[in-house]
């Protein structure tokens, strides 16, 4: 039942990351550094604390009696997730988004889901995935098969990107919705990726440092609700940290952007709906917090190994590359893409099924 609960938690996480730029869309008259700002106040300042306000009272003490090397190290984790999230914009303009969105994507999968685990073989705690144990024991091994189809499913959702951008001969649109103007430079254009890949999956990291912080809230209420399980919003207060930290890299970026492309008149634009702007920014914000909320409800029924990690980036790609189709984006492409975007996001939900077979059998 854990194991169940575990991915249906992270399907709403999935679907809430998938699906937040949806309302930047209807954004009119803003540069994506002014509404992803706006969107940030909201996903990083406002929401955060109110949920863990009214999911963990006490969340503000548990943070000022956290060490200063715990708090440091969440935070920077957190502050490399932002850079690497902020230098996902570059790797699609070198490489274009299919292909750049397949490296980075899968190597934030790979990365994010396997290091904690190596890192815990040589610094073993109790309570922690090893790769050793994952090698060693059946579920361990059907995690990292579902892995393995899950880079496999990126791979084909990859190439049926490439074929759809060759087809319609027109500029690639991002995560985001935004129109990107590629730059083909393969060997920048890899380097940003990997860089990209490897910064975006400290977020996991950051959960990890923080940790300490989650344990108190976990703590705190076992003892006020003996034989209850596991508390689901536990790491509530270790994101305050952690986006924190993702804040301060993305705050410096945008407004270096604004200055730069001289954004920051966007907020005294004449004929622009900026209440309206507003409301679809804090929708947006919300969403995209919203993912981490459901993904600690997640983690504590599955435990934050690899399969949490793993289950959260599959339900993200899934559910954005089937909102792609859904929205038209790929209107217009041949029969071939589309049964090769339909087989990736097949190959990717057989990779979640075999994941959380794993897991039940733990």
């Amino acid at each position: 039942m854990n194991a169940l609960l575990g991915v249906l938690f992270h399907f709403l996480g999935g679907f809430s990351s998938g699906s937040f730029y949806l309302p930047y869309k209807k954004v009119k008259g803003w540069q994506w550094e002014t509404f992803w700002l706006i969107g940030g106040v909201f996903s990083w300042i406002i929401v955060p604390p109110l949920a863990a306000f009214l999911t963990i009272p006490n969340f503000w003490e548990i943070i000022q009696n956290e060490s200063s090397s715990i708090l440091g190290l969440t935070f920077l984790f957190g502050a490399l997730w932002g850079i690497g999230g902020f230098m996902y914009g570059l790797g699609v303009r070198y490489l274009g988004v299919a292909l750049g969105s397949s490296i980075m994507l899968g190597l934030t999968m790979v990365i994010g889901s396997l290091v904690p685990s190596i890192y815990y073989e040589f610094s073993p705690e109790a309570g922690k995935d090893t790769i050793g144990l994952m090698f060693s024991s059946s579920w361990g091994q059907f995690v990292l098969l579902g892995l393995l189809v899950c880079v496999v499913g990126i791979i084909i959702s990859g190439k049926a990107g490439v074929m759809k951008d060759k087809e319609l001969k027109t500029d690639s649109i991002d995560p985001h919705g935004v129109e990107v103007k590629t730059e083909y430079k393969f060997g920048l254009g890899l380097t940003v990726a990997i860089i990209s890949g490897v910064l975006s999956a400290c977020f996991n990291f950051g959960l990890e440092a923080g940790k300490p912080m989650a344990s108190v809230a976990n703590e705190a209420w076992k003892l006020a609700n003996p034989n209850q399980g596991e508390f689901l919003f536990q790491n509530n207060v270790t994101y305050i940290v952690v986006l924190w930290g993702g804040m301060a890299s993305n705050l410096i970026g945008c407004l270096y952007l604004s200055f730069k492309n001289k954004s920051y008149t966007d907020y005294t634009k004449k004929n622009v709906p900026v209440a309206k702007n507003i409301i679809f920014c804090a929708l947006a914000g919300t969403m995209w917090f919203l993912q981490f909320f459901f993904y600690g409800m997640g983690e504590s029924k599955m435990g934050n190994g690899p399969s949490s990690w793993i289950l959260h980036m599959a339900f993200i790609i899934l559910i954005a590359n089937l909102w792609g189709v859904i929205i038209k984006e790929w209107k217009g492409v041949s029969k071939k893409t589309i049964s090769t975007i339909v087989v990736g996001m097949i190959v990717m939900f057989v990779s979640i099924l075999i994941v959380g077979y794993g897991n039940s059998l733990r």
